[in-house]
């Protein structure tokens, strides 16, 4: 009982610490304009949003969206012959924190958007549910939108025509 004790304060000391951490980071003046113009695209709340911009920083260090998905370990090689295309594993040279939250992402979306459960379906009956999340990652293209609200200092916004832009 006694240890039941210390784990559940130890549990309620880290959630307090968390609390105030988060805090601090959202009252930062230049970072909570940066977390509240990311948190404009949809599926992406405070903690997705602050971790990419602790994460990544400046923003123009990533000059396109092709680097920021490999920075983000989202790429993999990709072979291809007689028509059959085939990817190989995802690249171990990546941020990971970035790499988790956005998998995390991917592991949700599905719930949320028609459109991805059924990328996700089709993927989980060629492969492992991990290939169905990784796809769905792919698909769900977080990165691009992070990249481009983030680069443009503008929140995200749906086009008329029904695309999305940033």
């Amino acid at each position: 009982m006694e240890l039941l004790k210390l784990s559940r304060g130890q549990l309620e000391f880290f959630a307090a610490i968390q609390r105030r951490l988060l805090k601090g980071l959202c009252e930062h003046r230049d970072l909570s304009e940066r977390v509240a113009r990311l948190q404009s695209i949809p599926g992406v709340g405070e903690i997705l949003a602050l971790s990419w911009a602790l994460e990544v920083g400046e923003v123009d260090r990533l000059p396109s969206i092709a680097q920021a998905v490999s920075y983000c370990g989202l790429t993999s090689a990709q072979h291809s012959s007689a028509g059959k295309e085939q990817r190989g594993p995802i690249s171990k040279q990546r941020n990971k924190q970035l790499q988790t939250m956005l998998i995390e992402a991917a592991k949700l979306a599905p719930r949320y958007n028609s459109q991805l459960a059924i990328v996700h379906e089709r993927e989980l009956q060629r492969g492992n549910r991990n290939q169905a999340t990784l796809a769905v990652a792919r698909k769900l293209n977080l990165v691009a939108y992070l990249m481009a609200v983030d680069k443009s200092g503008k929140p995200f916004e749906m086009r008329a025509s029904g695309e999305e832009a940033a």
